[in-house]
């Protein structure tokens, strides 16, 4: 398949998730920021950095919407039927993955748009360091995304309330469980868990980038290695795992 017929796709399919969805409910973008600002809430009354509330609020908002919404699509598209329209096209699905994936994306550059801005102005996170951020916000949004992709082509028999439900625990159990919001110091002799999550990966990255987290160069490695071969992995299940051509 050619590349300017992949680009061409994914273009169009991030067209006919998104027009609708910014038509049928703009508030979306402002749900979706609410939610991520709200640990931030809780970290100021227990006294704990903001910093580190910024860092877990810019993971939080394209993270949470990359793995929910690519599940809660399967559910919305028994309303819409645009999937029935794509399927019955020549597109490869990986190019339906990102085109998917890249809709909610757009939903949630408004809130990684404020977050990171209060980052830069406190100087949370230094300008030189902006490269890396959006490099691991990327990848993270990715993995979380492909992870969302294939979960959602095996569920098509579930119910509506099953998939959004299953979305909301994937998203929180990704996002607000793992060393994201808070310091991996926090857990101690257990702080390596944060490699074995994408989202705590991209945190740690974002951090030590940022001048808040003291890794080593080996460590700094390891993580950018993790988050690569999640990816891989994530886009190796779309590509040959994932039933989205079955009805």
């Amino acid at each position: 398949m050619k590349f300017g017929k992949i680009v061409k796709d994914v273009l169009v399919i991030t067209a006919l998730k998104a027009i609708p969805e910014l038509k049928r409910q703009p508030l979306v973008l402002m749900i979706m920021g609410l939610i991520s600002a709200l640990p931030i809430f809780f970290i100021l009354v227990f006294g704990g950095e903001i910093s580190h509330g910024l860092v877990g609020a810019m993971i939080s908002t394209v993270g949470f919407l990359g793995v929910a919404s690519a599940i809660q699509d399967i559910a919305s598209d028994r309303y819409v039927k645009i999937r029935e329209i794509i399927v019955a096209m020549p597109v490869h699905p990986v190019s339906y993955m990102i085109g998917t994936a890249l809709a909610p994306l757009i939903f949630s550059l408004p809130g990684f748009t404020f977050f990171l801005a209060v980052a830069l102005w406190f100087n949370f996170i230094p300008l030189q360091a902006l490269g890396w951020v959006i490099v691991s916000l990327l990848l993270c949004w990715a993995v979380l995304s492909g992870i969302g992709f294939v979960v959602s082509t095996y569920l098509r028999k579930a119910s509506i309330y099953t998939l959004n439900n299953l979305s909301n625990i994937l998203g929180l159990g990704l996002v607000f469980l793992p060393p994201v919001y808070y310091p991996e110091e926090l857990l101690g002799g257990l702080s390596w868990i944060g490699i074995l999550f994408p989202t705590s990966n991209a945190a740690g990255l974002i951090r030590a980038y940022s001048g808040l987290a003291d890794f080593s160069q080996n460590m700094v490695l390891i993580r950018w290695i993790a988050l690569l071969a999640m990816m891989v992995i994530s886009a190796l299940l779309v590509a040959f795992k994932a039933r989205w051509r079955e009805v």
